[in-house]
């Protein structure tokens, strides 16, 4: 018998997106610096590399974010 449980992190139901393994586990298996989410369903965290490049697009061509934006007045 172990002298220690491991508690569970995660919360059932929560996703999660392994990025050393590629692959969805539900409750953090995987360190931290190791994964994305959670997610509330799989199907969320089994698209979670789309879902990062789609938002690094929309950030990168925000003008908000990038020197575009210099000079038109902002704050």
């Amino acid at each position: 018998m172990a002298l220690f449980k491991r508690g569970t992190a995660g919360k059932p139901g929560e996703w999660y997106y392994c990025l050393k393994h590629g692959t969805v586990e539900e409750g953090p298996e995987c360190r931290a610096a190791d994964r994305m989410g959670p997610y509330a369903s799989r199907e969320e965290a089994a698209h979670a590399m789309e879902t990062a490049r789609e938002r690094n697009a929309e950030w990168e061509n925000d003008a908000r974010w990038t020197d575009k934006g210099a000079g038109s007045g902002g704050s």
